[in-house]
């Protein structure tokens, strides 16, 4: 089957096109066909595409919405001129897989999408404002463009997290609130968190019942996760992504009494004080630079810029407070997992984070450290290290589509 993954955000949607069937996962042969995203939806798009083994395909277009950017992706696919491998016109696409970022309590796994479903997605709005009306668009976008024959499906970011015990999910606030309103923490790169899981699971032949780990998924995005005998146990990220970790745009864990402070003294609205969370703070507001991670080692290097330094180091230190907690509520793990845009390709932040966690058995080995960058996967840590350490690169795309073949093909549903 090739089976289409889409990933929309509120101005992008990301793609990638996928050969996989029962038998080709039993064998683990999935191939990837094509991959691509459409930028700035809505103006000016900026479009990369680019099939595999071929030259990358780049231009700038005005597509005015999520519809126009994927039809601008099946054009794309499709053309003769494209030459993929078994996709000639949009029958070859046989199936759709969506990422969906809120699930809330109702939907724990994959699903077939029908308007029951989305109904229930469109009931989860209030959760995630800025994400499921975004995957809305997509899902509403391929089924008319595909068609009601092309089977779609619905992958949730917070299913991986359903398994949560209530010590772990509930805040503590009067319980009448999480029974009217939901209010509790749902998690979220569950997806990422799954594949991670998974693939320490090939690399190290255990069973899924034996995997103990704490994966660090460190990106614009950052969020740790206790995993617990293959399962969720604990995360960082709660009722919305903006709890936990520092993040590129994001603050993390703080005292809400701020929000109030900030309310009177500042005279900022909600609206104001959601924006200096989620867009105003963390590297960026930390650095007064810019919340990307690779700009801030440079400038730290170069220039010995101190905040740069400073924000940094705030990130690192967020991130070992997580993992020696999550040691503790786990009662011991057998090792982090790196994962994540800066996790899988920042040795530098790696080498900080783990700085001083010696004494909970965890060595870095700095040679494997520094070469396991770009999509290279591995263990980091020193031989005889009591906790291991590994990066591996995450993919999500790849259990999109598995899980909506077998959705499709009515197999039981795993990871």
């Amino acid at each position: 089957m090739n089976v289409l993954v889409l990933n929309c955000g509120s101005s992008s949607v990301k793609f990638q096109l996928l050969s996989t069937d029962l038998d080709l996962i039993s064998k683990n042969a999935d191939r990837r066909l094509a991959s691509g995203v459409v930028e700035r939806v809505g103006s000016e798009s900026l479009v990369s595409f680019q099939a595999e083994g071929g030259p990358k395909f780049r231009t700038a277009e005005p597509l005015r919405d999520h519809r126009a950017a994927l039809d601008r992706i099946l054009r794309w696919v499709v053309a003769p001129e494209t030459a993929i491998s078994g996709v000639r016109s949009l029958a070859d696409i046989h199936a759709v897989g969506h990422r969906v970022v809120h699930g809330g309590e109702r939907f724990k796994q994959c699903v077939l999408l029908d308007d029951s479903v989305i109904d229930g997605i469109e009931d989860n709005i209030e959760l995630a404002p800025l994400h499921n009306p975004a995957n809305l668009k997509g899902i509403a976008a391929a089924r008319e463009l595909l068609g009601p024959g092309v089977p779609q499906c619905a992958v949730f970011d917070t299913a991986f997290h359903s398994t949560m015990p209530d010590t772990s999910y509930l805040y503590a606030l009067p319980y009448q609130l999480y029974r009217r309103y939901k209010l509790r923490r749902y998690g979220f790169h569950g997806t990422s968190y799954r594949y991670v899981a998974y693939r320490y699971r090939q690399l190290t032949e255990k069973k899924q019942k034996d995997v103990n780990i704490i994966a660090l998924h460190l990106g614009n995005g950052a969020s740790a996760c206790a995993i617990k005998a293959g399962d969720s146990f604990d995360t960082s990220m709660g009722l919305t992504p903006t709890e936990g970790l520092v993040m590129g745009t994001r603050g993390g864990d703080m005292d809400p009494a701020i929000l109030e402070f900030l309310h009177h003294r500042e005279g900022l609205s909600f609206e104001q004080l959601d924006t200096l969370l989620n867009k105003s703070s963390g590297l960026l507001g930390l650095s007064g630079l810019t919340n990307d991670m690779r700009e801030l080692l440079e400038e730290e290097k170069e220039n010995g810029d101190r905040r740069a330094r400073l924000a940094v180091d705030i990130f690192c230190a967020r991130a070992r407070k997580y993992v020696g907690a999550y040691l503790a509520a786990m009662g011991g793990a057998d090792a982090v997992v790196f994962t994540g845009g800066i996790g899988e390709n920042s040795a530098e932040v790696r080498a900080r984070l783990c700085k001083g966690l010696d004494w909970l058995g965890l060595s870095l080995d700095a040679a494997r450290n520094k070469a396991a960058t770009g999509g290279k996967e591995g263990r980091v840590s020193a031989e005889g290290s009591r906790l291991a350490a590994w990066v591996i690169p995450t993919n999500e795309e790849l259990l999109i589509a598995r899980d909506t073949v077998r959705v499709v093909k009515g197999a039981p549903r795993r990871w």
